[in-house]
């Protein structure tokens, strides 16, 4: 598939139109605090943060390689049935972000799409070995997840990801976020999402 026939999809504007709401986002700090995922906010109320706080980013760097991400996993996804993916997408914030409040209540504070990029990714690498159980590549895309998984819990005891830095000092990766992810990636699995429909 080629970038025109993706953007014939309506699959390929829910992505670009998640990316753009981000862009708006990231041009405006003012708004962090209001979109952020905020454990204690959301506790008093305040359920858009579940959704938001995946828009909100911790500086340029953090931005455009989760954005960018995304986008290019939005190409790989390829076509699927709109309607439902774009389902998919919108509750896959929410599922990683009630994981997170609920399974990891330490972690306040939560930005990114980096989650959401790692259940993609995730989804594309077992789908593409289910088509050809011989692919070397996809299998390797799994085990680094499953080593940045570790390393981010053991080495960087729940600090990993000195790749990219953050504007706020504060923030370390949630790496019970991308856990989450590996879940909701295996039920998408599961679930079927891997079959392909016409745009």
């Amino acid at each position: 598939m080629n970038v025109r026939s993706w953007l014939k999809c309506r699959l390929a504007w829910v992505f670009l139109a998640t990316a753009l709401a981000a862009l708006v986002i990231q041009s405006q700090p003012a708004w962090r605090p209001v979109l952020l995922y905020d454990r204690a906010a959301i506790s008093r109320g305040e359920w858009w943060r579940v959704w938001t706080g995946h828009l909100v980013h911790f500086g340029w760097p953090h931005f455009i390689a989760d954005t960018g991400l995304f986008v290019i996993l939005g190409y790989m996804v390829g076509v699927r049935p709109a309607r439902l993916f774009a389902l998919v997408l919108f509750l896959l914030p929410a599922v990683i972000s009630a994981a997170v409040y609920f399974f990891a209540p330490s972690l306040t504070r939560y930005g990114g799409l980096s989650a959401v990029d790692l259940a993609l990714l995730l989804f594309v690498a077992g789908q593409g070995w289910q088509r050809n159980w011989k692919d070397w590549f996809w299998p390797a895309v799994l085990a680094i997840y499953v080593g940045e998984i570790v390393l981010e819990s053991t080495v960087g005891h729940g600090r990993g990801g000195g790749m990219i830095q953050f504007d706020d000092p504060e923030v370390h990766v949630a790496t019970s976020a991308h856990i989450a992810a590996a879940v909701c990636a295996g039920l998408m699995l599961v679930g079927g999402l891997g079959r392909k429909a016409s745009p």
